[in-house]
């Protein structure tokens, strides 16, 4: 079984900066940390970030330029810093893995983290 556990949330001022860290761990072979989406009340949950197997990233247009996605493939963990941080921002963040194969094309599976709170005051 695949386990992700987000940390780093907290409440911070508008301006400010956190980073957030997925830890994946149990059975981690070919699974991937991918990506970070959020969810604030009443609204649906959203792509933040993606970072490719490749390398390669991909930003929601509400952050590009904000917020920087990273991995470190040794400790099978993924990053979020987030910097000039808005109220707008305030939701529960999500990490997201995924299992792939050398024989298929796509992934095998998806996996989601607990979520961590960030809340941006005024």
């Amino acid at each position: 079984q695949v386990q992700l556990v987000e940390s780093g949330g907290g409440l911070v001022q508008a301006g400010g900066a956190l980073m957030l860290s997925c830890a994946a761990s149990g059975s981690t072979f070919s699974v991937t940390p991918m990506g970070w989406y959020r969810q604030a009340p009443g609204k649906q949950r959203e792509l933040v970030a993606n970072i490719r197997r490749s390398g390669s990233t991909l930003y929601a247009g509400s952050v590009k330029g904000r917020f920087t996605i990273s991995r470190d493939n040794a400790k099978n963990t993924l990053y979020l810093q987030m910097n000039s941080l808005k109220p707008e921002d305030t939701a529960v963040y999500y990490c997201l893995a995924r299992r792939y194969s050398d024989d298929v094309s796509g992934y095998l599976s998806e996996y989601w983290g607990q979520g961590t709170q960030v809340t941006v005051s005024s």
